[in-house]
């Protein structure tokens, strides 16, 4: 039913533990995502009883080999050295038509040897939330693990109360994260950290497998991946929350979706989850965190890099100061892109935002409406709307129009780069827990796929619907997210 075309489980037993899914009491599936199946090539005649035991991990498939990844991690800046996989079991690669290798992961999927006294379990609530989230970074163009499926286990977990337990399937190019390399950098298993830096590279980067200086080739370009990456989080106000180093993917996708959530009011202060007491992972620290998971990559790949160990920290140094200047380009050529210019003009930004932090403007409305004030006389009441400072977005506005004016492009042509760049809709937070309130206490799943319908496409406007557009309200400064661990 599945072809799969396992990689990983041929590696030594030390990178992971061969361990099946505990079977759960009563699993029924909730959610499939078809156009994600088609696109992994999976070949599946959907069938939801089927569905149910497979992505419960009730039914073990021909040619699956269920394992339990190893790896540690700096969880807010402590270094732990034994995490791994405590509640999620990869079945097994597959690949597309494309030649593209996926993962595919049960996430709740009970206890492994790496669970550290954990149930193994996930809430339903958190397996709604990453779902929801995860589709809708993707519909935004934004690297991520997807999500393929959601199973409700018939079982309660224990958290401060008892909640319905749910399994979520999730595809990824890749589970190797940064807290992989740092597993076997901790014991000094030289040969092994070697072994999996060349799988690293030929999964990922093949281009640059046969190079000389491949391993600080291989650091240059998960770098880069992550200076991009986190620049696309900056554009649209996402907050992931939890950037510890065994939540950083090398492959440059978005991966583990905790305590995440969206910024409402710009604010680069913004902290949503309920672990980050002192603001580690806050909305505008992400970038320097990326930037220090990346040097504890680079601690790994030292010995790899040359065996002079002080020419080696000489090379991933200068790797890791170029790290500012990239992501710094990457997000002021879409910042730009945002307000309609080509030219650069980062006055005009850094502007905007003082003045967004101060009044506590909308972050996507803001920019959404801004395309409104194109080749108009009076500027829109909508944009208007999410300042209270006027004079100072007044006389913002005259400096924007005549920057606008100077690159003499069709209005036209702004406008509509203006609104693919600029969504319409995110997830909001009180869309998200209304969906998952829906769910656990009324069985109703019809706001769900109204929302998912939504966000999967976010570019354009639905004036019926332009009430999911709106931060609530009430807004609750005290909003926070929770891991579900």
């Amino acid at each position: 039913m599945i072809n799969f075309d396992n990689s990983y489980s041929k590696l030594p037993d030390i990178f992971f533990e061969r361990i099946n899914p505990v079977a759960v009491k009563e699993p029924s599936l909730i959610q499939f995502n078809d156009p994600l199946a088609k696109e992994i090539g999976l070949n599946l005649e959907k069938n939801e009883n089927l569905f149910s035991v497979i992505f419960s991990g009730n039914k073990i498939l021909k040619g699956s080999e269920p394992i339990a990844l190893a790896y540690a991690g700096h969880q807010f800046g402590h270094f732990v050295p034994q995490l791994g996989d405590g509640r999620a079991v990869l079945l097994g690669e597959i690949i597309n038509n494309n030649g593209r290798r996926f993962d595919i992961q049960l996430k709740g999927s009970g206890q492994t040897c790496y669970s550290r006294g954990g149930d193994g379990r996930a809430p339903l609530g958190p397996v709604i939330r990453e779902y929801i989230i995860s589709e809708a970074m993707h519909a935004l163009n934004i690297p991520t693990t997807r999500s393929l499926a959601i199973v409700t286990t018939g079982e309660m977990v224990s958290r401060e109360t008892l909640l319905p337990g749910g399994i979520l399937t999730r595809v990824a190019s890749s589970h190797l994260r940064v807290g992989t390399f740092e597993y076997f950098a901790a014991f000094k298993d030289l040969e092994n950290l070697k072994l999996l830096t060349n799988y690293a590279i030929s999964r990922h980067f093949p281009n640059i497998k046969n190079d000389d200086f491949r391993y600080q080739n291989f650091l240059k370009l998960v770098c880069e991946n992550q200076a991009s990456l986190i620049a696309k989080w900056m554009h649209v106000g996402f907050i992931h929350g939890v950037m510890n180093t065994d939540n950083t993917s090398i492959s440059g996708e978005t991966i583990d979706y905790g305590p995440c959530a969206f910024m409402d009011n710009y604010n680069p202060n913004t902290v949503f989850s309920s672990i980050d007491l002192h603001g580690r992972y806050a909305y505008g620290n992400q970038p320097n965190i990326a930037q220090w998971n990346i040097a504890c990559l680079g601690q790994c790949l030292l010995p790899l890099i040359n065996p002079e160990r002080n020419k080696a920290i000489e090379i991933v140094e200068e790797i890791l100061d170029g790290f500012e200047n990239k992501f710094r380009q990457y997000w002021l050529n879409s910042m730009y892109k945002k307000i309609g210019l080509l030219k650069n003009n980062y006055d005009l930004i850094e502007e905007l935002l003082q003045i967004m932090n101060q009044d506590k403007s909308d972050f996507t409305l803001t920019f959404r409406y801004l395309s409104d004030v194109i080749g108009k006389e009076n500027n829109s009441s909508n944009f208007l709307n999410q300042f209270l400072s006027k004079n100072k977005i007044d006389a913002w506005l005259v400096k924007w129009k005549e920057s606008i004016k100077k690159e003499n492009r069709p209005e036209k042509e702004i406008k509509k780069s203006m609104l693919k760049m600029n969504p319409a809709f995110i997830p909001r937070n009180h869309r998200v827990e209304k969906v998952i309130y829906e769910i656990l206490n009324n069985y109703d799943y019809s706001y769900l796929d109204h929302l998912l319908q939504l966000l999967d496409k976010p570019f354009d406007h639905k004036q019926h619907d332009i009430e999911y557009m709106n931060p609530p309200d009430d807004q609750n400064q005290n909003y926070q997210t929770f891991c579900g661990t």
